[in-house]
């Protein structure tokens, strides 16, 4: 946890830095406002995230007395409020000076535009433009209410005030500076909401709780109880699991001819997984996929828990909104060493197994989220993980990738599954899906499906035999988790592990034969037959065949291998031992370089006269497919039926 004290000292220079005048509140002999706090909702954060929105924190006074104050025209004393963090605050920020930047981060003096019953939630929500020094406002009469007016034009003065986030305290702080403080007296009761600070989850261990220490300067303005406060709790927040899929190095596939696998993406809490914004305002923003509206405006009452990436949103500018993240979380899919003559497709939505989709929600980011009737888990396939959702989140929809490829000629597809090609440079792609309808109240999986594409040339290796991987993450990551007026918000760790999504196999045959000899007036026959051509659509293979002798007599030199000529699909290749080794007694493993071979081996005198017997030769499993298990009796390889 942060030492709160260095932080008020840091903030003692900040105050002299910033040559604010602050006076107690209320003047000489007069009553100090009595404040306590509290978090409106302590939420969950992803412990994989660099940018965690925590709880809006409320700082609601009592007492005080106006004195001179109940005179129109009297300035109103101003304070400084400072938050310290448990750790780094990473809010957007809105500037480049290295030392003092203004940030997302907003103070809202009493619940402007909350629909709450009172004077100060009834006024419009009022920017306080200049935010190093703040906004000085004089006392006033509004309808008979006390109030704080604008100086300048006499008209309510400014109700909100945007942080600033200063290295002369650190990186773990946002102050708001000139907040005027106008004391509720006996008529009620002042309320101060800091909203929009995001924190930096990552470095935090699981199931640790971050804190908050408020102080105000002078001290002698706000006599605040309870100073420090939990503003959320880190947990870890997505699992992840993936299929695996073996294919055989000489079989050429498409990606229709059959399922590769799936990628799951679980969230361990309800609200892990957050639309850009709120479901229910989705037809407020089209940067959710919904058109029309020009201005986001749904998003902005103090207070309300929205669920989503974005918080309390509120226009600092044109096209500049505090609190609007730049897209809803993301779901990545990281390959990696892909070899040549593989191609890998994905699916553009989230499907219920290989050959179903999930039907689109009506309208996609709209009501039947958040619980609502018929909720849908619903993403959809984006062109990059860092691109933004629009302009401000107005105008425009996700940046969607859509079915437009081919493959050897077929269109693309399983079942209906529309499916996109990931783009593989030096054996790496991406694909990244962006969370369109979600539940927060039930913890939900995202499954994808991919599938695989394999272009065959067993005369140069390819695709090369091996297990190639995976990551599955949030998305976009990063490593840098310091706050920037560049990077997006949200933003994440890649706290993957690498798990095998792809297996390339050989395509060969091991058989044994058991016992061959040529001693004592006997000779062994061998026949080799590649039946990779037959009636069930089995690819015809073409191959040699090395034989690796071992005699039963150890103490003799091991025979040189043996390769045959090419052996076409369909063929037989037929052999003896006093061709090969003559005088040989022992075994023999013939090392064929096609999925379906078959051998046997017929021991006899010469001209069959007194002895004559064959067997079989033993199919053995091939240890580079089969983790070294050196093989099983009576195994062959299959292939789409064949035997």
């Amino acid at each position: 946890m942060v030492d709160f004290r260095k932080g008020i000292t840091a903030l003692a220079l900040l105050v002299l830095f910033a040559g604010l005048a602050a006076a107690q509140v209320g003047g000489t002999g007069q009553v100090q406002l009595t404040c306590s706090t509290g978090v409106t909702v302590t939420p969950n954060l992803r412990n994989e995230g660099f940018t965690e929105q925590t709880g809006d924190i409320t700082i609601t006074c009592t007492g005080g007395s106006l004195g001179n104050l109940a005179t129109a025209g009297t300035v109103i004393p101003q304070v400084n409020i400072t938050i310290f963090y448990s750790t780094s605050v990473t809010s957007r920020l809105y500037g480049t000076s290295g030392t003092a930047n203004p940030n997302e981060a907003l103070l809202l003096i009493d619940e402007p535009g909350s629909g709450l019953p009172g004077f100060g939630p009834s006024q419009a929500q009022k920017l306080c433009t200049t935010p190093f020094t703040g906004c000085q406002a004089v006392t006033g009469y509004t309808g008979g209410n006390l109030t704080a007016l604008n100086p300048a034009d006499g008209t309510q003065s400014p109700n909100v005030y945007q942080g600033i986030a200063s290295a002369s305290i650190g990186n773990n702080a946002v102050t708001f500076f000139g907040v005027p403080v106008l004391p509720p007296t006996t008529t009620g009761s002042r309320v101060y909401r800091i909203t929009n600070v995001r924190v930096n989850a990552v470095p935090l261990a699981n199931q640790t709780q971050v804190y908050a220490q408020i102080s105000a300067s002078p001290a002698s303005s706000l006599g605040i109880i309870n100073s420090q406060l939990a503003v959320g709790y880190v947990s870890t927040s997505l699992s992840t699991s993936n299929g695996a899929t073996s294919l055989a190095q000489c079989a050429s596939q498409t990606a229709t001819k059959s399922y590769g696998g799936s990628l799951s993406f679980t969230e361990k809490f309800g609200t892990a997984f957050k639309t850009r914004i709120q479901a229910q305002q989705a037809a407020l923003y089209a940067g959710q996929g919904v058109p029309g509206v020009s201005t986001p405006t749904g998003q902005n009452i103090p207070g309300f828990p929205y669920n989503s990436e974005s918080n309390f949103v509120f226009p600092l500018a044109a096209n500049t909104w505090a609190g609007l993240a730049d897209f809803g979380t993301r779901l990545k899919a990281t390959f990696s060493g892909v070899p040549s003559g593989v191609r890998i497709f994905v699916s553009t939505v989230n499907i219920t197994n290989g050959a179903i989709p999930i039907t689109a929600p009506n309208p996609i980011g709209g009501s039947q989220a958040n619980g609502g009737a018929g909720a849908i888990s619903y993403a959809q396939l984006i062109n990059g993980e860092t691109t933004t959702d629009g302009n401000g989140g107005v105008g425009s929809s996700p940046p969607l990738l859509t079915n437009t490829d081919t493959f050897n000629g077929v269109a693309l597809g399983s079942g209906g599954v529309p499916l996109v090609e990931v783009v593989l440079s030096g054996g790496a792609g991406t694909a990244v899906w962006e969370v369109m309808n979600t539940n927060p109240n039930s913890n939900e999986t995202f499954t994808f499906g991919y599938y695989v594409g394999v272009a065959s040339n067993t005369s140069t290796n390819t695709p090369l035999p091996g297990s190639y991987n995976i990551n599955l993450s949030y998305a976009p990551t990063t490593t840098s988790g310091a706050a920037s007026n560049t990077l997006g918000i949200p933003r994440f760790a890649d706290t993957s592990t690498a798990s095998k999504f792809l297996t390339i196999n050989v395509c060969r045959t091991i058989l044994l034969y058991p016992y061959l000899v040529n001693e004592i007036g006997l000779d062994t026959g061998i026949a080799i037959a590649n039946t990779t051509q037959d009636p069930f659509g089995t690819l015809a293979q073409a191959g040699t065949c090395t034989f690796n002798f071992y005699p039963s007599d150890t103490t003799l030199a091991i025979p040189a291998p043996y390769t045959t000529a090419t052996i076409k699909g369909g063929g037989t290749y037929t052999d003896t031992v006093s061709q090969r080794v003559p005088g040989f007694q022992g075994y023999m493993f013939a090392i064929c370089n096609f999925q379906l071979a078959h051998g046997f081996a017929f021991i006899s005198d010469l001209q069959v006269q007194h002895i004559a017997m064959g067997y079989l030769a033993v199919v053995l499993d091939d240890p580079a497919n089969n983790s070294g298990v050196r093989y099983q009796h009576n195994t062959q390889f299959v292939e789409n039926g064949a035997h």
